[in-house]
């Protein structure tokens, strides 16, 4: 029986995660395919969608399992042409190959290294106080009119020196053209450098209670700022920031036995193809 299509309900259950180490023994040798007399594991396409989702950034779904399937069918199909035209004795092909299976390999032990790394918690804390102090930074909740002319924004700002100040919010509300206009102008707390460039230097020279003296361009328009007030803000604790520290020092040890694999290995360079640099005079 030819089956050229695979419908997304069918492929629901070959999916799922295997649910002891006796189940994923046997799903390892389950086939998922013979075509053309040539099998192929389970195993081949579970690599092969896990590369899709990667790829396009997607959430699991039955539409792009059943997409992926007919890719991978069309895949096999292809490769097996590549194989009776004798593509792989193809010199770039056989680069290609080659290239793959490094990269594979690679990924592999990068992987498995990651794995046998178990920061311990005086590293945990080390790096979270160094986090600490890389992570301290000023927060600003402002409020601001949006125009499009810089003579209106100069008009307003003339408005306000008369008042004292006073009627901020009211005036954003009338005049402003941000979407914050409903709001009296008001962007809440924000880290400057979620904000655009011209926006965020005029703010980190202003003093809280005080309004821009000039009109501020940025890309949107002319602005008028209101800076109520800063706060320093609040790292995560160590509890929450522990993952991504765990990641982070995992990374660092992984990047360093690999600068120890490079420096201990035997390399001899074809230096008519490889130029070396001279080594800078002391």
């Amino acid at each position: 029986m030819k089956h050229r299509f695979i419908t997304a309900s069918l492929l629901a259950s070959v999916l799922s995660a295997p649910a002891c180490a006796q189940e994923a023994q046997e799903t390892n040798e389950t086939l998922i395919a013979t075509v053309n007399g040539q099998t192929y594991e389970l195993n081949l396409f579970r690599a092969y969608y896990g590369e899709i989702l990667a790829q396009r950034n997607g959430q699991d779904s039955p539409e792009l399992q059943e997409q992926a399937f007919n890719e991978f069918m069309n895949l096999i199909v292809a490769s097996q042409e590549g194989e009776k035209r004798d593509l792989e004795d193809n010199p770039e092909v056989q680069a290609a190959l080659a290239l793959q299976r490094m990269m594979v390999l690679s990924a592999a032990a990068l992987q498995s290294i990651g794995a046998e790394i178990q920061p311990t918690e005086t590293e945990l804390k080390q790096a979270y106080d160094e986090f600490v102090q890389q992570s301290q930074r000023t927060e600003y909740k402002a409020r601001h009119i949006l125009l499009d002319d810089k003579d209106k924004a100069q008009a307003l700002i003339e408005e306000l020196d008369a008042a004292n100040g006073e009627g901020f919010a009211a005036l954003a509300e009338k005049n402003s053209l941000g979407p914050t206009a409903e709001k009296g102008g008001d962007l809440g707390w924000f880290d400057a450098r979620r904000m655009v460039k011209p926006f965020a230097d005029a703010i980190a020279e202003m003093e809280p209670g005080t309004y821009s003296a000039q009109p501020v361009q940025t890309q949107f328009g002319w602005h008028v700022i209101l800076l109520e007030e800063t706060r320093t803000a609040e790292p995560p604790t160590f509890d929450e920031a522990k993952p991504q520290l765990q990641a982070l020092l995992r990374q660092r040890k992984v990047a360093e036995t690999l600068a120890g694999l490079r420096n201990t290995a035997d390399v001899q360079l074809n230096e008519e193809v490889v130029k070396l640099k001279e080594a800078p005079a002391e």
